[in-house]
């Protein structure tokens, strides 16, 4: 069975196209929904149930400027981030399915007994605190943890969304994060971290340029 693996690994691109088509599906996905959500966050920009807002989140009555805005009002918000929720959603399923059928999970995904000590000291490498960086294989640990950590965040996000769709009737979901206004706080922080998380990427991207043909071509096969 290891040798079979070991073959079949040998016969892969670096980045199989499936993984390239779903890669650049969230590229027009994530946006778009992101503007679409600000949209309608704006139509009540507050946390907390009406006439007791919470005095702890620090952001009340944030205006999104309009170029950050898709959908140009609350109806039409809604209908944009609807009809992409369902596209990103199938998106993350055809990237999942595939990864956990083939075995691409085993050196994509964070493995805290092979990862954690790599992705420390590649922590440390960037902080300027360890002069070379570890061994790196196809990806070190610490894109290993920042790439499961989107995969998590991405469930949180559809989670906390079906929560605010439908309240009532998925109240067993919306009870996961203490409700519907709940579920509105932990959908915001989500977007906020996924885009914190997409600006890391494209950063880390420009310094390592090499690491984006292979997202185009597929790259060298037996990585």
């Amino acid at each position: 069975m290891t040798r079979r693996r070991e073959q079949r690994d040998r016969a892969r691109r670096a980045q199989p196209w499936i993984v390239r088509l779903t890669h650049w599906g969230n590229v027009v996905f994530l946006p778009v929904m992101a503007g679409s959500g600000l949209q309608i966050l704006m139509a009540f920009p507050y946390f907390g149930p009406r006439g007791q807002m919470y005095t702890w989140f620090p952001i009340q009555n944030w205006t999104a400027p309009e170029w950050m805005r898709i959908g140009g009002w609350l109806a039409g918000a809604r209908h944009v981030h609807f009809a992409f929720a369902w596209a990103l959603v199938a998106n993350a399923l055809l990237y999942l399915v595939y990864v956990f059928a083939s075995g691409e999970w085993r050196r994509r995904f964070f493995l805290p007994r092979r990862d954690a000590k790599q992705a420390v000291g590649t922590f440390a490498h960037y902080l300027r605190l360890r002069r070379d960086a570890p061994a790196q294989g196809f990806y070190n640990g610490l894109q290993r943890l920042a790439y499961t950590t989107a995969i998590v965040l991405g469930v949180v996000e559809v989670l906390s969304g079906l929560a605010m769709w439908k309240p009532v009737q998925l109240s067993y979901v919306a009870a996961l994060f203490g409700g519907y206004d709940g579920a509105r706080v932990v959908h915001f922080v989500g977007l906020v971290a996924l885009a914190l998380f997409v600006i890391m990427h494209v950063v880390l991207v420009a310094f390592h340029p090499r690491t984006l043909p292979p997202m185009i071509t597929g790259g060298p096969v037996g990585q």
